[in-house]
């Protein structure tokens, strides 16, 4: 499994109305593209939930390296750079990935976090499974997953609720669409 995540941030007083006309338009064209976990179309508003800023932030748990790549060199990615210009892509290496008894995705938390200095990798990596394990048992969580970018040693754990409950440190997303051609065939558990 891999995780991939592009943030636009946009201008504070941007109408976030033409991302969800976009979505709205748009968001059907990956229900069914190979090697697709799910992509979560996602969007925060500034001052709603505690977000700083307005971004537009799909988030994607990849099946395949292969389908991600199709997705980058392909075409698909190629629609958000004309649109809106070329955003990093953020890529983790998956962790963990859990189902939760939740049934419908309307908002998505996201934590990111360094290593803590001085642990084990093997242990943070194990606290980081049992932590998306935990995050996939509260109640309305649709999914939980963790990953890691080792190029900055950094964890990440990201969920779909169906409510915005969420921590200190924790960013709220509001759903607009999930496509989950793959999702099924996600790998459960620890990714090691």
């Amino acid at each position: 499994m891999h995780a991939m995540q592009y943030e636009l941030t946009l201008p504070a007083d941007y109408d976030m109305g033409i991302v969800r006309d976009r979505v709205a338009r748009r968001g059907h064209l990956l229900d069914d593209w190979d090697g697709l976990g799910l992509k979560a179309y996602l969007i925060r508003e500034r001052g709603v939930h505690g977000s700083p800023v307005s971004q537009y932030a799909p988030f994607y748990l990849w099946n395949t390296v292969e389908g991600m790549n199709s997705f980058l060199w392909g075409g698909g990615f190629q629609g958000v750079s004309d649109d809106f210009g070329r955003p990093s892509a953020r890529q983790w290496t998956g962790l963990a990935y859990q189902e939760g008894a939740g049934t419908h995705a309307r908002f998505a938390v996201r934590r990111r976090h360094g290593f803590p200095a001085g642990e084990p990798l093997a242990e943070v990596a194990r606290d980081a499974a049992d932590e998306a394990r935990r995050l996939a048992a509260e109640d309305g969580t649709v999914l939980a997953a963790a990953a890691v970018d080792t190029s900055r040693w950094e964890l990440l754990h990201f969920s779909l609720r169906e409510h915005a409950a969420a921590g200190a440190g924790d960013e709220v997303f509001e759903v607009l669409h999930l496509s989950a051609p793959g999702r099924g065939l996600l790998p459960r558990g620890r990714q090691w």
